[in-house]
């Protein structure tokens, strides 16, 4: 399926506006004042996202549903252009009374070895790594 987007310059710095092709509006930016993310900092959420999205429906069909779930990522760049991410690092932060190791650690190795097209696409160029916490409810 073929899939477009158009970006159009603000007339300002650096600031950008994307569209989707349903419609979709997201805002870029980069520098001291930005009013956006960086496009760089929009892959590490997108593919926060994409996995996310991933475990939230496989733990749901398991019927372990988190009540709350959030990722913290950490990347590391190289020091020199282009400055590719070169290892990205996602921490999975659960609470739910339903979870359990096994069924979270089902979800995200579903969700990073066969759904997650970012973390497929990233892969090969960067060193990528994930841990997982459920932490108590109370």
């Amino acid at each position: 399926m073929k899939k477009t987007a158009k970006i159009k310059w603000l007339g300002e710095g650096f600031a950008l506006e994307g569209s989707t092709d349903n419609g979709k509006i997201v805002k870029m930016d980069t520098g001291e004042g930005a009013i956006a993310a960086s496009p760089a900092q929009l892959i590490l959420q997108a593919l926060a996202g994409c996995t996310m999205m991933d475990v939230v429906l496989i733990l749901t069909k398991s019927r372990k549903k988190p009540e709350k779930f959030w990722v913290e990522l950490v990347a590391e760049e190289a020091e020199t252009h282009p400055k590719v991410f070169t290892k990205i690092h996602l921490k999975y932060n659960f609470t739910g009374s339903l979870l359990d190791s096994s069924s979270v650690e089902r979800a995200i190795k579903l969700s990073e070895e066969n759904y997650c097209r970012l973390h497929a696409m990233l892969k090969g160029s960067a060193e990528l790594s994930s841990s997982y916490q459920i932490h108590n409810n109370s």
